[in-house]
């Protein structure tokens, strides 16, 4: 009978003025190996509503070309309900990371994230303004 191991940590990742997208592949990896959790699940959640978690080929082109489609969604300097509020300029801030959501669960196999050659996990900050952001992980799995 296998037993079931959860494991809880978190990274911290500094990002600029949004869109802005940098890889967090390798320390998710990293908190997997502190987990060694060998089969199962790793869940990310990006803390705070203006940030968000995909997964795309870290490349420049593909970077710029996300970057142009999530403004194209909801563009900067339009009229948004939340300005009308807090007159803080990030109305499209929240928009574009309700869209793309904070979190993302990622399959775990032979201890490792099970992801494709070119896909790589992906952290977005869409404010206004650079921020600290905190990323909360827990893996779920056997232990071998």
């Amino acid at each position: 009978m296998q037993l079931i191991s959860m494991f809880a940590g978190s990274i911290e990742v500094n990002l600029g003025i949004g869109p802005d997208i940098i890889d967090i592949t390798q320390q998710l990896e990293r908190l997997l190996e502190k987990s060694n959790v060998s089969s199962g699940s790793l869940c990310a959640t990006m803390v705070g509503s203006t940030g968000s978690i995909t997964t795309i080929e870290f490349e420049p082109g593909v970077v710029e070309d996300l970057k142009r489609a999530v403004n194209r969604l909801a563009p900067p300097g339009i009229e948004y309900e939340h300005e009308k509020a807090w007159h803080d300029g990030n109305g499209h801030s929240h928009v574009q990371a309700a869209l793309l959501g904070p979190s993302i669960a990622l399959p775990v196999r032979n201890r490792r994230l099970k992801l494709g050659t070119w896909q790589q996990v992906v952290a977005i900050n869409h404010d206004n303004r650079s921020r600290k952001r905190t990323i909360e992980v827990t893996v779920t799995g056997t232990v071998d």
